[in-house]
């Protein structure tokens, strides 16, 4: 007998007394969201493992809460599970900010291998501890590049005067900052608005999320640096986990992976065909050379860095370099 079969007999019958798993995310609720296509299959998979015993409601599009709020209801177990990006972690859980060192990741191999390993298992072990919440683990989000409306930004002295969005945690005003320009925290749901009224010039984001919230109608520029890779976390009340029954926990844990799967797979497509798909969205894409995105580094890696290791101590950067060493030490 296979395991999804002997998982689906152990809770045959319960369907009667659902447990109802509240998932909440940030984007539009259409197949072209990698989040929304992974929310989707999260669902079909856990209904059909447990049988029915656990009832997945989406929530797509922030109809549920805030960023913030969303977190502080997975610490309370008023949201059971939700896929959330990294400015909203980093606010409650600091040492999640490590992920924001900017021009570190050499590509997606790298990136996913060092959160897929020891450094991330370590990583979702003290979120648990520290908040209460389960880390499944994590897609990005796609690689984060820089927008406006003013000018191509193709070098930092480009930054000079520009007036930046940025997410609810203080890493992000320091990379933005140590660059030139001045950063403004907005939340994601207010962020269209806040480009449309000319409160900020600009912002950061993947190519996903510039598409799917339709960025591009007030922006001009993208310039594609891939400063950060966005990390998007798929998150559990550990309060509503522990409830769960032993064939229902591996069912939901097994169902993350593959959402996260779609998510990466998704995103990953994006960001390879980023010229392209920015383009026919009517934008003007700056390409960064090499030289050029040294020029970043050199700029915001060590005013990020400093700020972290004030923020959280030298351990988790020094861990994260270690993974990354080794990541590279292993080809």
């Amino acid at each position: 007998m296979t395991a999804t079969a002997t998982v689906a007999l152990a809770v045959a019958g319960q369907a009667a007394v659902a447990k109802d798993l509240k998932y909440a995310h940030f984007q539009s609720a259409d197949l072209s969201s990698p989040k929304h296509a992974a929310a989707l299959a999260f669902e079909s998979c856990v209904e059909g493992k447990t049988g029915g015993s656990i009832d997945v409601q989406i929530f797509p599009a922030g109809q549920l809460a805030g960023d913030n709020e969303v977190m502080e209801g997975l610490q309370l177990g008023t949201i059971q599970m939700a896929v959330v990006h990294d400015g909203p972690i980093s606010a409650m859980y600091k040492p999640f900010s490590v992920l924001a060192l900017p021009y570190l990741f050499d590509d997606q191999a790298m990136a996913w291998s060092v959160m897929d390993g020891a450094f991330g298992d370590e990583l979702a072990a003290d979120m648990l501890e520290q908040t209460g919440i389960r880390m499944f683990g994590a897609a990005d989000n796609g690689v984060r590049n820089f927008t406006n409306n003013v000018r191509p930004i193709a070098e930092p002295a480009d930054m000079e005067g520009l007036k930046m969005r940025v997410m609810t945690a203080p890493v992000w005003v320091t990379l933005v900052e140590s660059l030139g320009a001045s950063a403004t925290p907005v939340p994601w749901p207010e962020l269209p608005g806040a480009l449309q009224q000319g409160v900020v010039d600009g912002q950061e984001n993947g190519v996903t999320n510039i598409v799917n919230a339709s960025l591009y109608q007030n922006q001009k520029y993208v310039s594609l640096d891939g400063h950060v890779f966005s990390w998007h976390a798929y998150l559990m009340s550990e309060d509503f986990f522990q409830g769960l029954t032993d064939p229902e926990k591996v069912a939901v844990q097994q169902c993350s992976e593959i959402a996260k799967t779609i998510h990466r797979g998704m995103t990953a497509a994006q960001d390879a065909n980023a010229t392209t798909i920015l383009e026919e969205k009517g934008m003007t894409v700056v390409p960064v050379s090499p030289e050029q995105k040294a020029m970043f580094r050199e700029k915001a890696q060590p005013a990020v860095k400093s700020f972290v290791v004030e923020e959280i101590g030298e351990d988790w950067p020094n861990k994260l370099d270690a993974a990354v060493q080794a990541y590279r030490d292993s080809f």
